[in-house]
């Protein structure tokens, strides 16, 4: 059976013809504009398209962008060849921002592209002249002051009885073309859509130092539930390493209910203070601080002191509830009821969280939840916190998170969310297209060459880089790696370095990291032995052996850098020995170069030869450069591509060098 091919049924509506003009494979979007890509102010978007439309007619593109609902800006397109355009904005603001891309036929530099080789080629353009009149005369129409008159007098001039010559010289005159080129016509454009968007982030959205600290372990003698008092008093510890977040675990009322003993038992003691994340007892709920911590009166000065600091507060949200927090008794259709009317509590099989109840997302209130959940983070910010660590965000629904982030975003467009998800790479990737700002990463489980460089490759050179921007942290309340347990001192050095330079943003869980805290629970176990997630554990800020020094040179370095301010210009480099790897970042102007080099085993002393990417180094043409090792201030002459290096864990296991001609 043969198809009769029908032509497409005119439309009474249009008054015009269809845009010959296409544009496609427009970047940087995200699953066809479905969701917006993500920047921090005062960074750029550099956008692309393909512009093109059949024959040989010249094309004109603009990069259309604006902030929120104010005037188009339209910046021109440059073309690279292939039909492949390009131009950039810079955001210089937070908040969100549209961009699109618009293109037409430029009829006018067509017609004077074409007059332009028929008189060099001594052809006869009378008929040719006289079209460009007319287009100019129609330009008349569009513009506005002295252009208008100006532009119907050469229109009439062309296409007068002057000589050819003459009319000619007037049709390729270059002040003609420059008002043409102001007052375009674009009947026949076309404009992409849908509309795209980019929302802008402050700067600590892409770049900063987390320090995780649990309040209630901040006393300054062994026996004492800490209180936000102490960790006022710890703050210049922790801005003095040179941290910009102090990140707490949640600070909430604890419940009573089947409250956890040490080492996650099930038999508490009398004085046990359970689980910090089951939230919720007689004194309260999401809305209030656990009373041995102190009063909201003291949570706002810890506030304020830490500003003093140069440090932001960092809160974990975690929606989930204790059997005493308030919701049980005010909300019960907020939950999941079993047939016998018992409340479902937590579960991850064969592990039972009897302390803590699940929010049902789909219940027959569920407006009434939402509305509260996002409620809890507009509270916590007219307390002064604008950055949140939320808890287990992949067991709550997507369609909450896309709600919940945007209505938070618009009323604190600075608000910054980290997802702790450890979960599906789909699922954490939709996170982050859905609102969130920093991802948790696989980073803890990549500890070889080759794990680490796929997984780098992909954050930074892939899609994924427009939406998910990743926070390194070395070390979790919930993941003690079997790397740091074996590694001794060596491996928590090897983790700092590889965070704190392969990512912009990282973070440590102290004091165990800089005290190189490695006892698990058991063998084969990622969790602590006495983790303060039961309990209240005392710490000596000036106990031996701890990397307090390490930690305040590695973030000096980072501040010092803007190379390491950012992720996307990550670039591995070859190194002859699988044990040691070598990475660089760099400015776009190649004027701040760092060169990353690491022995990942934590044991032994490990030699190799480079075979360094000069032209990404920003040495041209190869030759003598010099690398300064911005840890131990040595400085070494190297030449060319291949140079040795030697690095024994025991000492320092990495180089951070500076490269400069």
């Amino acid at each position: 059976m043969t198809a009769t091919l029908q032509p497409p049924r005119p439309d009474a509506t249009r008054t015009r013809a269809p845009s010959r003009i296409i544009i496609e494979g427009v970047t940087p979007q995200i699953d066809a504009g479905r969701f917006p890509i993500k920047r921090t102010e005062g960074e750029s978007v550099v956008v692309g398209a393909d512009v093109f439309a059949e024959g040989h007619d010249v094309i004109r593109a603009v990069l259309r962008h604006r902030f929120g609902d104010e005037p188009w800006v339209e910046t021109p397109m440059t073309p690279l060849g292939n039909d492949r355009w390009e131009a950039s904005f810079t955001l210089d603001r937070i908040g969100r921002f549209s961009y699109t891309v618009e293109a037409w036929v430029d009829r006018f530099a067509s017609w004077r592209d074409e007059v332009s080789k028929k008189a060099g080629a001594g052809q006869d353009i009378a008929s040719e002249l006289l079209e460009g009149a007319e287009i100019v005369r129609q330009a008349s129409s569009r513009a506005e002051g002295h252009a208008v008159r100006w532009l119907a007098e050469r229109a009439d001039a062309i296409g007068g009885d002057g000589g050819q010559a003459h009319r000619t010289s007037l049709a390729l005159d270059p002040q003609l073309a420059e008002l043409m080129d102001r007052f375009p016509d674009r009947s026949g454009g076309h404009r992409f859509e849908p509309t795209l968007e980019v929302i802008v982030d402050p700067v600590l959205a892409r770049f900063g130092a987390w320090y995780e600290m649990f309040p209630r372990s901040a006393a300054t003698e062994p026996g004492r539930h800490g209180t936000f008092r102490d960790v006022e008093a710890r703050l210049p510890y922790i801005a003095g390493m040179g941290f910009d977040i102090l990140y707490l675990p949640p600070i909430h009322p604890i419940g009573r209910s089947f409250r956890k003993g040490p080492n996650n038992t099930l038999t508490p003691g009398p004085g046990d203070p359970g689980s910090p994340w089951a939230i919720g007892a007689p004194e309260g709920g999401h809305r209030d601080v656990h009373p041995e911590l102190g009063t909201m009166a003291d949570f706002d000065r810890l506030v304020a002191a830490a500003r003093d600091h140069g440090l932001k507060i960092a809160l974990d949200i975690a929606f989930q509830c204790s059997p005493d927090h308030p919701y049980v008794r005010e909300h019960p259709e907020w939950f999941r009821h079993r047939p016998d009317g018992t409340i479902k509590y937590a579960e991850n099989p064969p592990k039972k969280y009897q302390d803590i109840y699940p929010l049902e997302f789909d219940g027959p209130d569920w407006k009434g939840l939402y509305e509260e959940l996002r409620d809890v983070f507009l509270h916590w910010i007219d307390h002064g916190v604008t950055v949140f660590r939320v808890d287990n965000p992949h067991t709550k629904p997507f369609r909450f998170w896309d709600w919940c982030l945007a209505e938070v975003k618009r009323r604190c467009p600075e608000a910054i969310f980290l997802s702790e998800a450890f979960t599906r790479p789909k699922l954490m990737k939709r996170l982050a297209k859905g609102g969130f700002t920093q991802s948790y990463t696989y980073f803890t489980w990549r500890n070889d060459k080759r794990g680490l460089t796929e997984y780098l490759t992909e954050l930074t050179t892939t899609e994924c880089r427009e939406y998910m921007r990743p926070n390194f942290f070395a070390n979790t309340p919930d993941i003690l790696h079997e790397y740091l347990q074996t590694g001794g001192p060596a491996a928590f050095k090897v983790r700092l370095v590889l965070a704190a330079t392969m990512a912009a943003a990282y973070g440590i869980y102290g004091p165990p990291f800089e005290q190189c805290v490695g006892t698990p629970i058991r063998p084969g176990s990622e969790e602590y032995l006495d983790s303060e997630k039961y309990q209240v554990r005392y710490w000596n800020l000036n106990a031996p052996g701890n990397l307090t020094g390490l930690i305040v040179r590695v973030n000096q370095i980072r501040r010092q850098h803007p190379a390491l301010q950012s992720d996307g210009s990550l670039r591995f480099h070859h190194i002859d020995n699988d044990a040691l790897i070598a990475y660089s970042k760099t400015t776009p102007d190649r004027s701040d170069v760092i060169l990353v080099v690491v022995n990942l085993d934590p044991f032994h002393t490990q030699t190799g030869w480079t075979f360094l990417d000069l032209e990404e180094l920003g040495v041209h043409g190869g030759g003598p450069f010099t690398v300064h090792d911005l840890i131990s201030d040595a400085r070494y002459h190297w030449d060319g591509p291949a140079n040795f290096v030697m690095l024994d864990p025991h000492h320092m296991p990495a180089h951070i060098f500076h490269v400069s001609r």
